[in-house]
């Protein structure tokens, strides 16, 4: 009998082959193991009838294998959470096994960079012994999460690069919003959550104020970076997923939050006193008891918050999305119905000025946020290490992330002082962090705010997206600079002047101007003989010591007065006309400045007196240039040739 796929070419997917370059990246991972022993099969070929979904929604989940992609599958459970979410990532009404049509090609989105992209397999799976060897549904009939991992896995380049990764980016990427990743354990992390947002992001979801809708579709991981008396089972770095949050009374009248999670491992390896036939049990009306052991499903188990909070080392939380949409806050439950994103880049030696350390800091992108009224508002800064499609190569996996953050100042107006702004303590902002997006949530009241994304390392390099998500109506734009303090004009000629000294203890390590020994440091004199406007002028601070002993290092620059000499000049008395401040524990720190013609003393110092080192004073100043005329030959270098009044006689 002719079956319908005979009418029909099978699609095989030559970007993506069933083969070891899908499989393997660098093998340095355990997946290496499995060299030569994989087959490559189609669904039909796997089993009788499969199918994308089971008729069970339970047996929908994911299910791991010996693949360590835990983190993308707690994300994949999100998706059923939301139908109208599942439909963007994994189009309905693709042809299927049985159908006419069916082809063994299937299309997936993915939400890469501000935008969603499609990603095209086939649907030969990797198998061992003619079963799948990644991860399954529970269903051993469906194949949904097979699917999608294979398209995951050519967005990225190959299975091997899903070996390890971040909940929040899985999260991002199939949902297009915003996923908050907290460290319950360090109390050092930047990401920490306050009072509050523990309250929201551990209790709230699941009690009192917040809607019964967000409860239900929030999404929410956990993971353990190292096994516990909890989880003997488990190795290092392992993410579950919070699939319930609910208040039950003991006997005895005492209130306990009990959370079930769920095991992408497919069984429950929990050793608490919650694990079933657990002592906490008892401590229940029997038929309470009853109830929740009879909600839980293959692979998941219930725990107390106690236990939680002692077990787990991290939360993420994504924020849900409806189907217009709009993201909802995790910690208001407002819908968050407008929103913005622009792109932009740090460019090495333009727009890369690194940390608030450095005295180039100003020279980072900025923006202007414009707030019609007050509102709740979630910004984001996300650094796109990623190819736009995966034609281009695939992610980039191995792109090292930059320590990213976000600053934001409130400003009175758009007509401001830069220096003066960013020289103050920001309004709210995400310290430098090494993740591949920050998110800063807070309420802002009507006005202009400015918006600066940086990364830590001066010069460091690379694209990225800023999103706004609020409550109320709101106004993105990129901010029109004047020409970056990092960049020297192309027009005209600059002379470089080079000078090395050294800050010696008890004779040239005078500090900063707070110390009387200021005078003290080496000088440096300037001479400016050409002002054509703008700035004429870059003074350069490099110490020459190793990075993990760096001293706060900074720089004045002194006018001389007329008829005096730079050796005279008490920079006790004066005042300086150009200051590198604050110092910075920095390598190098620069000045980009006008000065008029005149001459000038240059004192680097360091921060505390008695601190010793080497240094390089580079000086570039602007000098007039001869007119010049150009004469090029195809195939021959430039000749310039000087242009010569000659006085007829």
């Amino acid at each position: 009998m002719e079956t319908d796929t005979e009418h029909h070419e099978m699609f095989v997917d030559q970007d993506f082959p069933a083969d070891d370059l899908s499989l393997f990246c660098d093998y340095t991972t355990p997946l290496s193991k499995l060299l030569d022993d994989v087959t490559w099969l189609r669904p039909q070929e796997i089993c009788k009838q499969p199918q994308l979904f089971p008729d069970d929604s339970v047996e929908a989940h994911p299910k791991q294998g010996i693949l360590g992609d835990c983190w993308l599958l707690c994300a994949c459970s999100m998706l059923l959470k939301n139908r109208h979410l599942l439909d963007k990532v994994f189009p309905p009404e693709q042809p299927l096994w049985g159908d006419s049509a069916y082809r063994g090609e299937f299309l997936f989105r993915f939400w890469q960079n501000g935008h969603w992209i499609e990603v095209r397999v086939d649907d030969r799976l990797p198998c061992i012994n003619d079963n799948l060897c990644f991860s399954r549904c529970q269903s051993p009939r469906a194949f949904w999460v097979a699917l999608l991992e294979k398209a995951y896995a050519k967005l990225h380049g190959s299975y091997e690069h899903l070996w390890a990764g971040q909940v929040c980016e899985a999260m991002v990427d199939l949902s297009g919003a915003v996923a908050v990743r907290w460290s319950i354990k360090d109390p050092e992390s930047p990401q920490q959550p306050n009072d509050s947002q523990i309250q929201h992001a551990l209790h709230g979801l699941s009690v009192s104020d917040l809607p019964l809708e967000l409860k239900e579709r929030c999404a929410i991981s956990c993971c353990v970076h190292s096994a516990t008396t909890g989880f003997p089972e488990l190795g290092q770095f392992h993410a579950m997923c919070v699939m319930e949050w609910t208040s039950v009374t003991t006997i005895t009248g005492e209130g306990v939050q009990l959370i079930r999670i769920r095991n992408p491992w497919g069984r429950r390896s929990w050793a608490g006193v919650w694990r079933e036939r657990g002592s906490g049990w008892a401590s229940l009306e029997a038929s309470c008891a009853q109830t929740l052991l009879s909600r839980t499903a293959k692979g998941e188990f219930w725990m107390d918050e106690a236990e939680f909070l002692q077990e787990f080392d991290e939360v993420t939380v994504g924020c849900p999305v409806n189907d217009a949409g709009h993201l909802q806050s995790i910690y208001t439950g407002n819908f968050l119905t407008h929103s913005q994103q622009i792109g932009g880049r740090w460019v090495k030696g333009y727009s890369a000025g690194g940390c608030r350390n450095n005295s180039t800091f100003s020279s980072n992108p900025k923006f202007w946020l414009k707030v019609c009224e007050r509102g709740e508002v979630f910004l984001s800064l996300l650094q796109c290490r990623r190819a736009e499609s995966p034609a281009e190569g695939a992610i980039q996996q191995h792109t090292q992330l930059q320590a990213i953050a976000l600053h934001v100042w409130k400003v009175e107006k758009k007509h401001f002082n830069l220096t003066r702004t960013l020289n103050k303590q920001p309004f709210v902002s995400h310290a430098h962090a090494y993740d591949r997006e920050v998110v800063v949530h807070t309420h802002l009241n009507p006005g202009f705010y400015l918006l600066v994304p940086s990364t830590f390392l001066q010069g460091a390099e690379g694209p990225f997206l800023l999103r706004v998500h609020s409550s109320c109506s709101t106004s993105l734009s990129v901010m029109k600079s004047s020409p970056s303090p990092l960049q020297l004009s192309s027009e005209g000629e600059w002379e470089n002047i080079c000078s090395h000294g050294s800050w010696s203890i008890g004779s040239s390590a005078g500090g900063s101007r707070n110390f009387t020994t200021h005078e003290l440091n080496p000088r440096v004199n300037l001479t400016v003989i050409y002002d054509p406007g703008g700035n004429n002028v870059r003074v350069t601070l490099h110490q020459n010591r190793p990075e993990n002993s760096l001293h706060p290092i900074g720089f004045h620059i002194y006018k001389v007065p007329d008829g005096g000499s730079g050796s005279l000049l008490s920079p006790g008395v004066m005042s300086p006309v150009v200051s590198c401040v604050p110092h910075a524990y920095s390598q190098e720190v620069s000045v980009f400045c006008h000065l008029l013609p005149g001459e000038y003393v240059v004192i680097p110092s360091t921060y505390q007196p008695d601190l010793s080192a080497d240094f390089t004073l580079t000086i570039k100043r602007k000098i007039q240039r001869k007119a010049m005329q150009s004469q090029e030959l195809l195939g021959r270098a430039v000749q310039e040739v000087s242009c010569i009044s000659v006085m007829k006689q």
